[in-house]
């Protein structure tokens, strides 16, 4: 089964979301999400500045198998995106919990990460969509 960190919020898009101690949040895609994408060959990531309403297409990500875009969990301005995943999409692949996270945001209303799944219900989402 899928690696799925406790202390991330997920949406029914496989999408995490990590809250950082300044307020801003950090995210990418799930475990699941690059397993069923396949080798990542092309990440173009936002630009800082760039604002996202909830659900927006943010990111597209391209594998051997297809082109997908990632959707804004949240609703807020993009501050960075990682800029390594431009020499290396693999990253995603390969940690997509650390070293493959997608973009920073900074929250239009943080009360919108309440809304998104803890670790538990987005195992239990797993099993019941079958992915």
């Amino acid at each position: 089964m899928s690696e799925v960190p406790q202390n991330l919020r997920y949406t029914s898009d496989h999408e995490w979301v990590r809250l950082e101690d300044d307020g801003s949040v950090v995210v990418g895609i799930t475990d699941h999400a690059q397993e069923a994408l396949g080798e990542l060959v092309y990440v173009e990531a936002p630009e800082a500045g760039q604002e996202y309403g909830k659900g927006d297409a943010c990111v597209v990500v391209e594998s051997v198998k297809a082109a997908s875009d990632v959707y804004a969990p949240i609703g807020g301005e993009c501050t960075e995106s990682n800029g390594a995943l431009a020499d290396e999409p693999e990253r995603v692949n390969q940690s997509p919990y650390e070293d493959g996270w997608l973009l920073r945001l900074i929250p239009a209303d943080p009360a919108e990460m309440e809304e998104l799944m803890d670790a538990d219900a987005y195992q239990q989402f797993l099993i019941d969509s079958d992915g």
